[in-house]
């Protein structure tokens, strides 16, 4: 039986409809968790989430605008705008640090991490590249000679920042694309070996990070053995209970939860609304991560599929490496969590994620 594509006027609504509650509930908690924060160094509690509903607006903008471009004729372009990403990233070198990093690009009143649009332009990249039938996977040669000088530079140059976290992102949503698109096992553990081994040589000999590392060894058995920040999210975390305390009546916000409205921004909604409240959040992002698994499956061509997994595989990793670290599963690595961390480029390439599934679910294939 031939199959048919549905031509479906509207995009996924259920989808639309989480992402919007999820995107509400990540303001409120921006607010609560930094208000004190930002009446005592800013002069008014109101300061982060201002700027916050302000990325948020910018956020349904892009979607707006992503819903109803044409995908697959863009991505052809994927290619060169990652190209000039690439003469991007150093700018953010021309700029003052923050935390002893160079991860953030000034731009009149916005702040903006070029990292995480390398990673949306890659994930388009990857997929269009990766349906060319002419594309030989199964030959390592293919798999490595497009690939490697371009997000190889783009790795480097964003190791150099110093931002791991975000190397590690980009590194395992390329694999988890080579991983779908069709290549070898054996081929996909051989490419991991280049930036495992780099990322081991900044962490144990260069020292980037090192004590978090051991401080995580540290916390496996006991949370409160561990770093500081580490202690302070079990704390948070333990102060919650089932219902939490309340929601903006949270303590561990008041200057020893550390970033309790970005890295911690979990522990914090932990604390005030409970284990239960917990398990909503959960349950958001579980939903929307099925969604992008049910779109990618329904896709009726290779690219759509490539390009639907992509962007749900990284909202993923995104997802794990940050509940991971707040939760001692994981070393920190001061990765946002999408939709709720305070920041505009984190929520900005999230929703552009959701705008392209929301675009896709309008080709999901009729069985």
């Amino acid at each position: 039986m031939s199959r048919r594509i549905t031509a479906k006027v509207k995009s996924d609504e259920r989808l639309m409809l989480v992402y919007l509650i999820t995107l509400a509930f990540g303001l409120v908690m921006v607010y609560s968790a930094s208000s004190i924060m930002a009446a005592s160094r800013h002069g008014s509690q109101w300061f982060f989430l201002r700027q916050q509903l302000a990325w948020a607006v910018l956020s349904l903008i892009v979607i707006f605008v992503l819903t109803r471009v044409d995908l697959k004729r863009f991505a052809p372009y994927s290619a060169p705008a990652l190209f000039l990403t690439i003469f991007v990233l150093p700018l953010v070198f021309l700029m003052e640090p923050r935390n002893d990093a160079y991860r953030w690009l000034q731009v009149g009143p916005l702040t903006l991490q070029p990292s995480e649009l390398f990673k949306f332009l890659m994930i388009m990249y990857l997929a269009f590249s990766l349906s060319n039938p002419r594309r030989n996977l199964a030959d390592p040669r293919q798999m490595v000679v497009p690939y490697a000088p371009i997000i190889g530079t783009g790795l480097l140059l964003i190791l150099l920042e110093p931002d791991l976290g975000a190397c590690i992102v980009i590194c395992l949503t390329v694999l988890g694309m080579l991983f779908l698109a069709g290549a070898r096992i054996k081929h996909i553990m051989l490419a991991t070996l280049p930036p495992a081994a780099l990322g081991s040589f900044v962490v144990f000999v260069l020292g980037y990070k090192s004590e978090r590392i051991y401080q995580y060894l540290a916390s496996v058995l006991d949370p409160l053995t561990g770093g500081y920040q580490v202690k302070q999210a079990a704390l948070t975390f333990g102060s919650g209970g089932w219902l939490g305390v309340g929601l903006g009546d949270g303590r561990q916000k008041l200057f020893f939860l550390p970033y309790p409205h970005t890295d911690f921004i979990f522990a914090s909604i932990g604390e005030e609304v409970g284990l239960i409240g917990l398990i909503a959040v959960l349950a958001m992002l579980a939903f929307l991560i099925y969604s992008g698994c049910r779109i990618a499956i329904g896709q009726p061509d290779r690219f759509g599929f490539l390009l639907a997994a992509g962007m749900t595989w990284s909202l993923f990793v995104n997802i794990a490496i940050n509940i991971g670290a707040v939760t001692s599963l994981l070393p920190v690595t001061g990765r946002a969590l999408p939709f709720f961390s305070y920041g505009g480029s984190s929520l900005i390439v999230s929703s552009a994620a959701i705008g392209v599934l929301l675009n896709l679910s309008r080709r999901v294939e009729a069985r």
